[in-house]
């Protein structure tokens, strides 16, 4: 018994859709939502996009995800502000397990607008919710997503990460003494090139350039995790640089490699070979010479 025709015409329709919808990452349906991310990543219109955005969450249409990406068109089009308030004012609309991404949005929204110390009171703010236990909704991973790719973050990552951007922060506001406390924490919990680089930073700001040029040669001497990454040897050494030209030059006895126990021997040996030469000059020993001849 033959298949019906209709059968065979629509099975490559379907997979065709199937596929346009995996390029595109392009939800199925024709909600306010749906013709958002079209708008969004088909079409390429941010400004119409946010416009189904705002539909989406005045309709209902999920929330979570309409204003989260609504917030990010925002941030592209340097309507960070806007982005701002939207959070604020319909984040409670959202779920409870939204609320730690929509603040890792406004992290970076704060960050673009400048705004330091939203930035800082946010990020201690989580890091308090992980000191509770209650990150992650009390898991100890949670599943990441960045360029499009999904990965598991464990809590020990995710703190350290958090003090890398508060000790930033901090070196934004020029507070390099509470920089550096988060960097070592950071440092300490799980440690990596690009937060030793920005402690170095740290320390030549402080001008405690001895302490600074061992991080960094902990990185170019690959001691670190993400040492063998180019961007991070290359800052490493662009630092190592500017604090060479900080540094004061060496004294002579330095160059030569000598101490002063060296040189006062030296000097004592000279000492004992002849007689001191008076300090004075030429002719302050011709005009004492006359002197005496005159008295004469």
């Amino acid at each position: 018994m033959e298949e019906p025709s209709g059968c065979n015409k629509s099975a490559p329709k379907g997979k065709k859709d199937d596929l346009y919808h995996v390029l595109h990452k392009v939800p199925y349906g024709d909600s306010p939502y749906v013709r958002a991310k079209h708008a969004q990543l088909v079409e390429k219109d941010p400004e119409a996009a946010i416009v189904l955005f705002w539909k989406a969450i005045n309709s209902g249409d999920k929330v979570d995800s309409a204003l989260k990406d609504m917030a990010v068109v925002m941030k592209q089009l340097d309507r960070s502000d806007e982005a701002i308030e939207a959070i604020r004012s319909f984040r409670s609309l959202c779920s409870k397990q939204s609320q730690e991404s929509l603040d890792n949005v406004l992290i970076d929204l704060y960050k673009k607008c400048g705004k330091i110390d939203e930035q800082i009171e946010m990020l201690k703010r989580k890091l308090k919710l992980i000191y509770q236990g209650e990150a992650f909704n009390g898991k100890l991973t949670k599943t990441a997503r960045s360029h499009g790719k999904k990965f598991q973050v464990s809590i020990k990552q995710e703190t350290s990460r958090l003090l890398g951007n508060l000790g930033w922060a901090y070196m934004q506001k020029m507070n390099y003494m509470m920089a550096e406390v988060v960097y070592r924490k950071a440092q300490i919990i799980d440690p990596d090139c690009n937060k030793a680089c920005n402690l170095g930073l740290c320390l030549i700001r402080q001008a405690r350039y001895e302490e600074a040029q061992l991080i960094l040669e902990d990185v170019l001497k690959g001691n670190l995790p993400g040492s063998d990454d180019s961007k991070a040897r290359k800052r490493a050494q662009d630092l190592r640089t500017e604090l060479r030209s900080m540094l004061p030059p060496p004294h002579f006895s330095d160059l030569l490699g000598l101490d002063d126990e060296f040189i006062k021997g030296l000097e004592q040996l000279m000492n004992e070979w002849g007689p001191i030469r008076s300090k004075r000059l030429p002719i302050f020993e011709e005009i004492s010479s006359f002197r005496d001849q005159l008295a004469c």
